[in-house]
């Protein structure tokens, strides 16, 4: 007896890119636990940022019953992936699988957190200190990546994680630089936008820096640009976005 073909296809270089741009250009997702009650999936929408190593954040009121059950089972799913015009399955989609690590209200973690949350989500600064109100960091485990018809990817959860760098210039200092750029380079954020990421021209602004790249925002518009190598330095980073924004012809 023959063996049926794979449907899953082996996972390459641009399969990660996009994958890790689904993620991280995400400005909401549906997010999975499992009700203690009854054991079965309950799914809800939350709002989604990221952390600078690239796992997801979610701030979560103690009343949502997401909440609850992530007290009693830390395993969660999310999936990230707008559909577009025409068929919704031919858009990429991406299913991760997460263990959920509760945030401190004191400490750096929570304010940095709390920094590159509101620089996504403006309007979570009304209720971002509440007190019934806290994040959960969601660790990468693995992923399903649907990229359209017939270009389906299993990725290990490492794949999503940006490495730090001990000592370097962009590592820990990420809040910082996205407020540098805002008030030094305004106008690149929407030259990135405008000729790196496809998108009209509008009030563009950075909303968050990592190693790996950098997040831009328009209103309810979110894009992610990929460097497409892990930078350590304001200089390389200055140069990566400058470079890219004036292209030598």
């Amino acid at each position: 007896m023959t063996d049926k073909p794979s449907v899953i296809r082996e996972t390459d270089d641009e399969a990660r890119m996009l994958a890790r741009r689904l993620l991280r250009s995400a400005r909401y997702v549906a997010l999975a636990v499992l009700e203690p009650e009854s054991g079965y999936p309950s799914v809800s929408r939350v709002l989604l940022a990221t952390d600078t190593d690239g796992s997801p954040v979610i701030l979560v009121s103690a009343l949502s019953a997401h909440t609850r059950a992530l007290a009693k089972d830390r395993r969660v799913s999310l999936l990230a992936g707008e559909p577009g015009k025409g068929d919704p399955l031919a858009h990429p989609r991406l299913t991760l699988s997460c263990l959920a690590e509760t945030v401190e209200r004191d400490g750096p973690v929570h304010q940095r957190l709390r920094a590159r949350f509101i620089a996504r989500h403006p309007k979570a600064k009304l209720y971002i200190d509440f007190p019934d109100f806290r994040f959960f960091r969601l660790a990468p485990q693995s992923a399903s990546l649907n990229g359209g018809f017939g270009r389906a990817y299993l990725l290990p959860g490492e794949d999503f994680v940006i490495a730090a760098e001990t000592g370097g210039e962009i590592s820990g200092q990420e809040v910082e630089l996205v407020r540098e750029l805002a008030g030094t380079k305004p106008e690149l954020a929407s030259l990135l936008a405008t000729g790196r990421c496809g998108q009209n021209p509008g009030k563009w602004a950075f909303c968050g820096i990592d190693r790996a790249g950098i997040d831009l925002i328009c209103g309810d518009l979110l894009v992610r640009h990929d460097f497409g190598r892990l930078i350590s330095s304001r200089a390389e980073l200055y140069s990566e976005i400058t470079n890219t924004a004036y292209p030598i012809p």
